[in-house]
């Protein structure tokens, strides 16, 4: 068997799986992970009761027996189990995971990969021996699993959009003052690791990426205009030059009331792609009529989905755009898939690294006030750079 062929696991009957930090987030993978006829929640962690009783009870209206509550993740996972669900606060997520993989379980770590570059870098050497022992680590990145994701990402393959020329991304979110107040770990560095690209637009940067592939050059502002009371930007632009020669322009903010939608567009020599809301909008893709195109493109994401999804009874979920289960069914499936021993995650360890390093890179380059080298930023030239974020302009007496 070479390094490059999956290594091939089998767990007998539905994968068990520990939920670790019941959050919003947390109570979100019990229901996924419930509803998936791959998985059964049997373990709950966190340090509140009243947090893994709520969670417990998603678990249990789905009709599923209830899972056992502990305090510890070593309890837990003493109890037996295949899996964990890393749900807890971004600046946790490396150190809990690896308590998890010297257990010998697979892991899922909710996005992002973690708020430290360096850490993820050392985690990533971990993985690679876990990975001969034949186990699954996969990070969170939904909206790769969309059905119009997955058919821009074809079509860029098939080099049908020719020469990837630019890309547009723009976040226009609305989160309140009252959010950032409802959690001590909100708008922490420690914590959250970030605000607007870290924490909410983390999906966006990492679908940028992926379409346009390995950045070489950022150049970033960042600022807190909107909010108080938190360390963390809650807007952001970035310039982005990538190997191939590609540049994109990112937007991302929180203080965009009411909040509109996500929107990305990826433009080449021989044709567009537009994202929004995380449908497919536009596709013109090499020659023809745009109409003609158009028509194409909703077609093969319907087939895209069909042949993912099959005719399975939650197929629904998947199916339906607006359901906030669709993305994470989509990538629960790719993980039962890989702890099969039928592929690797599409989301590893390193696809997520990456991604991570260019979050960090677009604070390094904001704080220095310079573009910044994405190599230099991976390889640890800035890690000892604390962010900075410019707050609103003081209003003077005159003003």
């Amino acid at each position: 068997m070479t390094a490059q062929e999956p290594v091939r696991t089998t767990t007998p009957g539905p994968t068990r799986i520990v939920i670790i930090g019941c959050g919003v987030i947390g109570k979100h993978h019990a229901l996924v992970a419930t509803k998936h006829p791959d998985f059964v929640v049997t373990g709950l962690v966190d340090t509140d009761p009243a947090a893994m009783e709520q969670v417990a009870e998603v678990v249990v209206e789905q009709g599923a027996d209830r899972p056992g509550s502990y305090g510890s993740i070593a309890d837990a996972l003493a109890a037996g189990a295949d899996l964990a669900a890393i749900c807890t606060p971004s600046g946790l997520h490396i150190e809990e995971a690896e308590e998890c993989l010297a257990a010998g379980v697979h892991v899922v770590i909710e996005k992002p990969l973690d708020v430290s570059v360096q850490r993820g870098v050392e985690f990533a050497r971990l993985v690679e021996a876990a990975e001969q022992r034949g186990q699954v680590v996969s990070v969170i990145s939904q909206h790769r699993f969309d059905p119009g994701s997955q058919v821009v990402r074809k079509i860029i393959e098939e080099k049908k959009l020719g020469t990837v020329t630019s890309a547009m991304a723009s976040m226009a979110w609305f989160r309140s003052q009252q959010y950032y107040d409802s959690g001590d770990w909100r708008g922490t560095w420690a914590l959250d690791g970030g605000g607007a690209v870290m924490n909410q637009g983390v999906h966006t940067v990492d679908l940028l990426r992926w379409f346009l592939g390995r950045p070489s050059e950022i150049f970033a502002h960042t600022a807190q205009l909107a909010h108080e009371r938190i360390e963390i930007e809650d807007t952001a632009t970035a310039t982005i030059r990538f190997e191939s020669g590609a540049l994109a322009a990112l937007h991302l903010t929180t203080a965009a009331y009411p909040g509109l939608t996500v929107r990305l567009q990826v433009h080449g020599s021989l044709g567009s792609a537009i994202i929004d809301n995380d449908q497919l909008k536009y596709l013109h893709a090499g020659d023809g009529e745009v109409d003609a195109n158009l028509r194409s493109a909703k077609s093969r994401a319907n087939q895209a989905e069909q042949a993912s999804q099959g005719e399975d009874e939650f197929s629904g979920s998947r199916n339906d755009p607006n359901s906030f289960l669709a993305g994470h069914l989509r990538q629960y499936d790719d993980v039962a898939a890989a702890i099969r021993g039928e592929s690797r995650p599409l989301v590893d360890t390193n696809e997520a690294l990456l991604s991570l390093a260019l979050v960090r890179a677009i604070y390094i380059s904001a704080t220095l006030g310079q573009p910044v080298a994405f190599d230099d930023v991976l390889n640890g030239k800035y890690d000892d750079v604390e962010p900075v974020i410019k707050g609103r302009p003081a209003v003077t007496a005159d003003a």
